[in-house]
């Protein structure tokens, strides 16, 4: 499998070098050159585990570069800490199912990814003798899942910038009461696309990229994507037998990764429904699959913040696509949006969109109604960013039985539950002790410059 840029400038590369690249050395984003189709397979993996899903599928990305039973030894590491021994198990409520993605570690969905990403990146570091600086964004899970996938990890250091107050208490503790000695914690004063802006700003600049060996675990860098695309298989293994072949998804989705990898997960063979794009008032993505206008707005603070956000990283992929794969066309219009602040898909591109998602956008108020109802409804409780995805469901037409996606544990939004139901949530022990722990973290301007001058005077000393 060989892996190009969508802007053109980057190909044929092995998925290793992907994997340490992150962002493509053009500005573009790494995707396969194809995808394989499966459905043959989909029969025998049926009574697959997830940890057997996960060689399978992943085998057909990573080519030479890991030899099978290397690739299952990783794997096996990646998932040690998880609390369910399904991984990530799919709980039947009355009118839908619900994936939970929130048993690994820090009680997020990206820990699936994050936790197997680590481990790749020792892998590789081992077996060239390199280091690496992991340089990273994130609006509340993508941080904590990193941190802990990444701690103590030999030739790693990491540096990962949050929107100082953005974020949840607990996912805030989560990142800053990790004192390894390879994290680095930046509070970032400005919002979550600040961030990812100033991540975006640093990999665009050659000389240090390649100077102070930067790697990404956002997911731009390709290896999230397919971890993701395997808890889709997973999905429909254990739904399937229940119920017709077809399944839908409700993703809560703010950076597009996540329902990305649904998308390619069908383009393999997977028999997908419907994908619904579920955004909270921060509703870029809604507003195209409505309009065609893919178009800057001011963020706005939900009780859903990992959502929180106006610029989605990976639908570049998905626009790549939409050119049919034309880098040139994308590239221009990657330009305009970045120049203006906006694209305009014509209607045959809006088309093809609407063919492949539904979107919705939910708001503040509907958010906590929907954790209310869903508590008075099936005695279950259900973070803000699920609920956002159930509630999308609803206003989409979405005809059950569909899968939601639950995207972190409700724990990790105490605020939200204690708004919407009058009661605090059961805090699991691992997050009560959070509070009794030190902390650690800068604080800096929402300026590249400042935090290139951070991570160079760290990497000096």
């Amino acid at each position: 499998m060989k892996y190009s840029s969508t802007r053109g400038a980057v190909s044929g590369i092995s998925f290793k070098q992907a994997v340490m690249m992150g962002l493509a050395e053009d500005g573009g984003l790494l995707v396969p050159d194809e995808f394989p189709e499966v459905s043959n397979h989909l029969p025998d993996w049926r009574s697959l585990s997830f940890q057997q899903l996960c060689l399978e599928i992943m085998q057909l990305f990573v080519g030479q570069d890991l030899r099978r039973e290397e690739l299952e030894n990783l794997i096996a590491k990646s998932f040690v800490f998880f609390r369910h021994p399904l991984i990530t198990p799919l709980k039947k409520l009355k009118h839908c199912s619900v994936l939970e993605l929130f048993h690994g570690p820090t009680f997020a969905f990206k820990d699936i990814a994050l936790q197997f990403l680590g481990n790749l990146f020792e892998h590789f570091l081992a077996e060239d003798g390199h280091s690496l600086n992991v340089l990273g964004a994130t609006s509340g899970d993508t941080g904590s899942a990193a941190i802990h996938g990444l701690r103590g990890k030999k030739g790693i250091r990491v540096f990962m910038l949050h929107p100082q107050g953005r974020v949840s208490p607990v996912q805030e503790r989560q990142m800053t009461t990790v004192l390894d000695s390879n994290i680095h914690n930046l509070a970032i004063e400005g919002s979550f696309d600040d961030a990812q802006s100033i991540v975006k700003a640093l990999f665009n600049d050659p000389q240090l990229k390649r100077s102070r060996r930067l790697g990404a675990v956002n997911s731009i860098n390709w290896a999230r994507i397919m971890a993701q695309i395997v808890y889709y298989f997973h999905a429909w293994t254990q739904i399937s037998r229940d119920h017709s072949e077809n399944v839908s998804f409700v993703v809560p989705t703010g950076n597009f990764g996540n329902v990305l990898a649904a998308h390619y997960a069908r383009k393999m063979g997977l028999p997908v429904e419907e994908l619904v794009v579920a955004s909270n008032q921060n509703d870029i993505l809604h507003r195209f699959f409505n309009t065609g206008r893919y178009e800057t707005s001011t963020v706005e603070a939900t009780w859903s913040p990992s959502m929180d956000i106006q610029i989605s990283s990976n639908f570049e992929r998905y626009l790549f696509e939409l050119c049919d794969f034309k880098s040139e066309k994308l590239r221009l219009q990657m330009e305009e949006f970045s120049s203006s602040g906006s694209l305009m898909a014509d209607h045959h591109l809006l088309k093809m969109a609407q063919n492949d998602f539904l979107s919705a956008s939910v708001e503040n108020g509907e958010t906590l109604e929907t954790i209310r109802k869903v508590w008075h409804d099936e005695n279950y409780r259900v973070d803000p960013h699920t609920a956002v995805g159930m509630r999308a469901a609803e206003k989409s037409g979405l005809k059950a039985p569909y899968v939601c996606l639950a995207c972190a544990h409700p724990a990790k939004f105490g605020e939200a539950i204690r708004t919407a139901l009058g009661e605090e949530p059961e805090l699991p022990p691992e997050i009560k002790q959070l509070e009794t722990l030190p902390v650690r973290c800068e604080t800096m301007e929402a300026q590249p410059e400042t935090v290139k001058r951070y991570i160079e005077n760290v990497l000096d000393a």
